[in-house]
């Protein structure tokens, strides 16, 4: 009666009502703040040609800003909703299966050897810290008959991110690049320009395409992998794809904003309670709705302080940390 009742309202409606919400939340986003404007100062900034500081401050700073948080908050949810597919594991997460931490210690060694490297460098050296992290975790996971179990493998990443995590605060240390590097890793969307989002929207779509293209075959890798090779996959070729679309996702959401635990755990989990288990519609629902909470966060993050920022990673860790110990404690079947 329960699975009748959750599908009872067409996915096209839930995906109408979530884009109506985040179109809302990013009005809201843009309103709020350390100054706050009106919808009518919103509007002249993206319809007109005026240059009062209001509308400049909304046009070059908070613009950027809320559009970042957006294409974060979505790559993040759907690295997160594919990592979890693909490995079956209700506690797969980018930030704690070292992916976060690889790229964070691959971009302090870029600042501290490269210093001139521009974003383009930078997003590359994410991508391949963040591989590298990744493949770590997993060597760990299998070095035991068995390994690949969610519980050893949330063991391995928790070890190899915080030996990252302490590898990047070494080179920050040593190469006095510690406000650099911390800057990175607290997590966060201030300061974003336009010219970092050129770089990384087009990146972050074409992950979250492929992805989308791939959803029936995660569909069936995340019930069987065996019924998936009966059926004709080739499982191989279709986990190396969607493990590079994750990597891109995450190296490029780091590159942007630092080290952002727990987006990837939480809003597949809730996104299932909406939509059910088919990625064919937790994958678009995860976009829309990381880049719902990401917005929520960052607002959250300007307001309650005002004027001063409570950093968004802490907001979202705030949140983010219990909703992780019920997971653990419901056996990875809260919202399943």
């Amino acid at each position: 009666m329960k699975k009748k009742t959750k599908n009872s309202i067409p996915f096209v409606f839930k995906l109408f009502i979530g884009i109506v919400v985040l179109i809302g939340m990013f009005v809201v986003a843009m309103i709020f703040g350390a100054a706050e404007t009106t919808l009518k100062d919103v509007w002249l900034a993206l319809t007109s040609n005026r240059k009062s500081d209001t509308i400049l401050m909304l046009r070059e700073i908070r613009f950027p800003r809320e559009i970042a948080a957006i294409i974060v908050g979505a790559a993040l949810s759907v690295s997160g909703a594919i990592m979890q597919g693909l490995t079956r594991n209700p506690l797969a997460d980018p930030g704690l299966l070292g992916l976060s931490a690889g790229a964070n210690a691959a971009l302090a060694l870029t600042l501290a050897f490269i210093p001139s490297a521009n974003y383009i460098w930078i997003t590359i050296s994410c991508f391949i810290g963040a591989a590298i992290g990744t493949g770590m975790v997993f060597g760990l996971g299998a070095l035991q008959k068995g390994g690949f179990s969610p519980l050893r493998i949330v063991l391995a990443g928790a070890a190899v991110s915080t030996f990252l995590y302490a590898v990047a605060d070494g080179i920050g240390i040593f190469f006095k690049l510690s406000k650099n590097v911390s800057m990175w890793t607290s997590g966060g969307v201030i300061g974003t320009s336009w010219e970092q989002l050129r770089l990384m929207i087009p990146i972050i779509i074409i992950g979250i395409i492929i992805s989308l293209l791939l959803s029936r075959q995660l569909t069936i890798l995340s019930l069987n992998e065996e019924v998936a090779v009966g059926l004709g996959q080739k499982t191989i070729q279709i986990k190396t794809i969607l493990f590079f679309v994750v990597i891109l996702l995450a190296g490029t959401s780091v590159a942007l904003v630092g080290n952002m635990a727990f987006i990837g755990l939480m809003i597949p989990h809730i996104v299932r309670a909406l939509v059910g288990t088919d990625y064919r519609y937790i994958i678009p629902s995860s976009a829309i709705v990381g880049g719902i909470f990401m917005l929520f966060a960052d607002t959250l993050g300007r307001t309650i302080n005002a004027p001063y920022e409570t950093p968004v990673a802490a907001i979202v860790a705030a949140v983010g940390l219990p909703f992780f110990l019920i997971i653990i404690r419901k056996g990875g079947k809260m919202f399943s």
